[in-house]
């Protein structure tokens, strides 16, 4: 069982930066790959990056490539989502979600449909 909380969420203006952290529990987090998705008003929830159980590899939905960075403390139990050049369209609750790296194939896991643990969420707010 990983319990997931976020943080880090707010409002912010267009091109500015917000840092989101997801605190996990349990002692075994290198054993899970980490998601970030998000999900405006009236959308599903979409993919925006992804992480290994290492940290070594990760994978970005192309609509934030560039402009976010996924990372990872082990030994903190902590990921992060740096998001820098923020845009109106990025405004959505963001979760950090946890697939067991045993369920990562060759290619990575972008439904949300393929992980086990979700945190509550936090709000981004980007004002134009």
């Amino acid at each position: 069982q990983v319990q997931l909380v976020e943080s880090g969420g707010g409002l912010v203006q267009a091109g500015g930066s917000l840092r989101l952290s997801c605190a996990a529990s349990g002692r075994t987090f290198s054993s899970y790959a980490m998601g970030w998705f998000r999900q405006a008003p009236g959308t599903e929830r979409e993919f925006v990056a992804a992480i290994s159980g290492s940290g070594r590899s990760t994978y970005y939905a192309d609509s934030v490539k560039g402009r976010f960075t996924i990372s990872r403390d082990n030994a903190k139990n902590t990921v992060c989502l740096q998001m820098n050049s923020l845009k109106p369209e990025d405004t959505a609750v963001y979760y950090c979600a946890a697939i067991s790296v045993l369920r990562v194939g060759p290619e990575w896991p972008i439904s949300q449909a393929s992980y086990n643990y979700w945190g509550q969420g936090t709000q981004v707010t980007v004002s134009s």
